[in-house]
């Protein structure tokens, strides 16, 4: 639904009979119409008097006893830059994105100092974006969370945006990296790119922050712990298991877009 094909009158008193049978995708839709069409918000206020007139009753008293304030206070800049901001990043994205520039770039130091037979910057790679995908969406580091995640908005395109934001910061300081320390981008990009898309596949299922915890944890045990014991490069970081990265990057995607509806759910972005 979008701003030229309109809700229609069935459509909007279903919604305010608040029908069970409404998937989270087309609420999504409608509220994110509702925004910015006026003749639909007018449908759906005299839908709204209809249907549920205690609500019209209930607004009209709360109206009634802030209409005098309101038009007595000051009206609030208009912070439009803010919004726009807001729609890709949040502020604390930013303390985590520092620390993840921080270890990419401890990890070229030491690659460049004491190179050894497993580089440090190919070893995490793969889980560097992570952790900024999950601090964009935490329900602990985020104050405005339960705020933000309650928009109309707040479904796979909000989730997709900041996951974008957070690899615009880090594949650059990787590209910068390898080619300091001589590691090829394909090695480093598509694990990286294939765990991302597993965090927000898997996200949709237990939530961003847990599966990113998880696939960390996983990625620590399985790959980083034994490559570290041994100084001997383990199978995932190995050109020849590029096709499986590949794999993994086409089935996160197409997890992602399959339950795409599954990030509107408040419960999703755990």
């Amino acid at each position: 639904m979008n701003h030229v094909e309109h809700a229609s009158a069935r459509l909007i008193e279903r919604y305010v009979r608040g029908d069970s049978a409404f998937v989270a995708d087309e609420v999504w839709a409608l509220e994110a119409h509702l925004e910015g069409c006026r003749g639909c918000r007018d449908l759906l206020s005299a839908a709204v008097a209809v249907g549920a007139p205690a609500v019209t009753v209930l607004t009209d008293a709360v109206w009634s006893g802030l209409e005098h304030q309101l038009a007595a206070a000051a009206p609030a800049p208009v912070r439009r830059r803010r919004a726009r901001l807001s729609a890709w990043t949040t502020p604390v994205m930013v303390p985590w994105l520092a620390m993840v520039l921080v270890v990419t770039l401890l990890a070229l130091l030491l690659d460049l100092v004491g190179p050894g037979r497993v580089s440090l910057m190919l070893l995490f790679a793969p889980v560097l974006p992570v952790c900024g995908v999950a601090a964009s969406w935490s329900r602990g580091l985020d104050p405005a969370y339960e705020l933000t995640a309650s928009t109309p908005r707040a479904g796979l395109q909000l989730v997709l945006r900041r996951t974008a934001s957070v690899l615009a910061v880090v594949i650059p300081a990787l590209l910068a990296g390898g080619w300091a320390t001589g590691v090829t981008a394909a090695q480093w990009l598509l694990p990286c790119l294939a765990f991302t898309s597993m965090t927000l596949a898997l996200g949709g299922v237990i939530g961003v922050t847990r599966a990113a915890v998880g696939l960390v944890a996983a990625w620590a045990v399985a790959v980083v712990a034994p490559t570290l014991a041994t100084s001997r490069t383990a199978f995932a970081l190995q050109p020849y298991g590029l096709p499986v990265w590949g794999l993994i990057l086409a089935l996160g995607i197409g997890v992602v877009v399959a339950r795409r509806g599954a990030y509107t759910v408040l419960g999703a972005h755990r």
